[in-house]
């Protein structure tokens, strides 16, 4: 039995990418397919602790727009728009399978502080012990550092942190590509996949390079930095296609899927 089969306590991130069409709005049909998953993974008994990008592109839609804005404030105002309808979309999908779900919008002030950062695990605690999915993003709406690219790094980093809070058991990242290559399989059609990592060194950084889909801001990169947050933790973590969210039932079925850092200390 791998780390997946066996985990209880798991973070997912999914990113803009998987949540969105090009023109910024909601795909509603994969947001279904994702939402019902994750009930189903709840109710065999685990606990799903959800950390979600899409905001920003959400209320760019919404607002007409025909791409994501460039300046902060627009940015801002996209992400005021775009989480009211986000958390509307995720609480009425979840609501259909009679799970309750609760928001926590966080800065980086607030993992790095000890009191807020106590606050922050208290409320997370209550709610899984309440049987609640917490759904966490960045506060983009007040989190500049962030919008300029200086913060968490689009939610990647922000996962592995909230992992970290936690004390997941693992941590799966939903991606626009089916895992960490040893090329850009967009470019290079003799690009592999990297089954499996049991460390960070340089050559995994090397090969991590690219910016995303221009609906995101992260990229693999941002991915790398992730699992070396939950590497120095010991939690284990994956990297998948977002494309098919019925993929996380084959992962934690224990079958080889993505990309799997295997940290966790026996």
């Amino acid at each position: 039995m791998n780390s997946f089969q066996s985990a209880r306590r798991v973070v997912i991130k999914v990113g803009t990418s998987t949540l969105t069409y090009e023109t910024g709005r909601a795909n509603i049909r994969r947001m279904e397919e994702f939402v019902k998953v994750l009930a189903d993974l709840h109710n065999a008994g685990r606990e799903i602790i959800l950390v979600t990008s899409g905001a920003i592109s959400v209320g760019a839609g919404k607002m007409g727009l025909r791409e994501r804005p460039c300046d902060v404030p627009g940015r801002q105002a996209a992400a005021a728009v775009g989480q009211c309808e986000l958390m509307q979309l995720y609480d009425t999908q979840f609501q259909r399978y009679n799970h309750v779900v609760g928001q926590l919008l966080l800065t980086k002030d607030v993992v790095d502080d000890d009191l807020l950062r106590r606050n922050a695990i208290n409320t997370l605690h209550r709610l899984l012990e309440h049987g609640a999915i917490p759904i966490i993003n960045e506060n983009d709406t007040v989190a500049t550092d962030e919008l300029e690219g200086e913060c968490f790094g689009d939610n990647d980093t922000l996962s592995a942190m909230v992992a970290e809070l936690v004390e997941a058991d693992v941590l799966v990242i939903l991606s626009d590509i089916e895992g960490l290559y040893d090329g850009n399989p967009r470019t290079n059609l003799d690009a592999r996949l990297i089954a499996r990592v049991d460390r960070i060194d340089e050559y995994i950084e090397s090969v991590a390079s690219g910016t995303g889909s221009n609906r995101g801001t992260g990229g693999m990169s941002t991915k790398i930095q992730a699992a070396r947050i939950v590497e120095r933790c010991g939690i284990d973590m994956a990297i998948i296609s977002g494309e098919k969210p019925e993929r996380l039932y084959d992962l934690f079925d224990g079958e080889a899927v993505g990309t799997h850092f295997a940290f966790r200390r026996i």
